[in-house]
């Protein structure tokens, strides 16, 4: 299989969801261009009240298609950016993917993933249940997050619906993604 985005997503203004676009622009050390969490620091409001000087490592958000076939098979009606992402990708298991995978998206643009999506009360403000959906449980009974990873931009670069993305595997040792 070939990994590939669906959707790019971006929302100028701190909201639940965002907005479809045609294409986005990654900006290399700041996120998404004309999105509200670009920055070199934080702009979650979460992350913002604790501390406003941290490093920004929620820059973009993936979540895989594969995710909303799931959630309709269970009764919900989601889609991609109504989750806050700015990317839907297809074929690429991103929350089994060690922290620091660079993905090479389109012919430009480099993300390097540093963590998972806690998902968030507003969720269940979507869409009644749609957080316990989110949350799963895995073969041992550790908690599994299914809503996306996070990642900040190595290098820039337009990037839309269709393009191709190729995976270039940490170095040295891997480790599990933990919330960002």
């Amino acid at each position: 299989m070939n990994a590939i985005i669906t959707a790019v997503s971006c929302s100028l203004r701190h909201r639940f969801g965002k907005q479809n676009q045609m294409s986005i622009r990654l900006v290399k050390g700041l996120g998404v261009e004309g999105d509200a969490h670009r920055g070199a620091t934080v702009k979650h409001r979460f992350h913002v009240a604790k501390d406003p000087s941290q490093p920004n490592l929620r820059q973009v958000h993936l979540i895989h298609a594969e995710l909303f076939d799931e959630l309709q098979a269970q009764g919900f009606h989601v889609s991609a950016g109504e989750l806050g992402e700015n990317v839907t990708t297809r074929d690429i298991n991103l929350l089994a993917l060690p922290r620091g995978t660079r993905l090479h998206l389109g012919g430009e643009a480099v993300i390097e993933v540093t963590g998972l999506r806690n998902p968030c009360v507003q969720i269940d403000r979507f869409q009644k249940g749609l957080m316990k959906a989110l949350l799963g449980r895995d073969g041992e009974g550790r908690l599994v997050r299914k809503s996306g990873v996070m990642a900040i931009v190595v290098e820039g670069g337009d990037i839309g619906p269709g393009d191709p993305i190729r995976i270039e595997l940490p170095q040295g040792p891997h480790h599990a993604l933990e919330c960002v």
